[in-house]
Formats: C-alpha cells, structure tokens, sequence
C-alpha cells in the first residue's frame, strides 16, 4: 500500500499578503508545493489529500488537478471552523484552528500510513524518500517519526 500526503494548505497568509501556497516562484511558475507533490510521487506516494478552505476551493482544486491528476491521486477536504469543535464558534473568529484542527478534518480521506506537511514549506527529496521508506517499513499504530 502506497503512503499518502497530507498537505495542508488552509492557512490564510495574512503576514504574506496573498495565497501564498499558490505562490508560482520557478522557471515555469511552480509552487514550493510542486516541489513537494513531484518528490512526494518520486518517493513512492500514491495519493495526495489537500487541506484547504471551501471559499478558495474551486480555484484552488482546478490549478492541481490540472497539474497533478494524471501523475497522482488527489483528494480535497475543508478545513471550517465548526469542522470537529463541539463548542459554538466565537463570532471574531476567522482564521482556521490549527494543525492539529487541519489534521482531523482530513481523517475521512486517509486509511493508509501518511506523512503530513506545509503547502508552503521545502522539505527536499530526501525527506520525502526517508518519510515514504519509514511509512513503508516501520510505521504501525505504535510507531510514528517526525523527519527534522
């Protein structure tokens, strides 16, 4: 069984300015998160679950499956403030919950071993490579890494 990625890209970048996980800075206008999807399938991924908002969704969705559905399995699913709180969410908030939040709302679209990483961070192939062996090898209910 092929692990899966779990990028998460909900945040909203208010420092940044912009949707910076969409940010195109390569020769052909890649992402830091192509970087990540072309290891990732390098690595031996099979599957990629995005964590995203529902108010960016449609844009959002179309610019991966455009570049992405042919080399890999791609699955969304909505990181909202109700998504797992189980008490009313205050009126000031708008920014998503967090990590861990962003984790929980991708747990109905993941029954293998999976890695978790930022749309916006560069981890290079060896992560990838060293995370997909690890999840192939050694992971069970008991046993997790975390690749520094």
């Amino acid at each position: 069984m092929k692990p899966t990625l779990l990028i998460l890209a909900a945040g909203m970048a208010s420092r940044f300015g912009s949707m910076k996980q969409t940010e195109g800075f390569g020769p052909q206008g890649e992402t830091i998160m192509d970087y990540s999807i072309h290891d990732a399938i390098r690595a031996g991924y099979g599957k990629v679950v995005f964590v995203i908002r529902k108010d960016f969704a449609s844009s959002f969705e179309a610019a991966i499956l455009q570049k992405w559905s042919s080399k890999i399995t791609c699955v969304f699913v909505y990181q909202e403030l109700d998504s797992f709180v189980h008490i009313p969410v205050p009126s000031t908030r708008t920014k998503p919950w967090g990590t861990a939040h962003a984790i929980l709302c991708g747990q109905s679209a993941i029954q293998e071993p999976f890695a978790v990483i930022n749309a916006d961070d560069f981890y290079g192939q060896s992560a990838f490579e060293q995370s997909a062996s690890f999840l192939h090898q050694d992971c069970d209910e008991h046993t997790y890494a975390i690749i520094g």
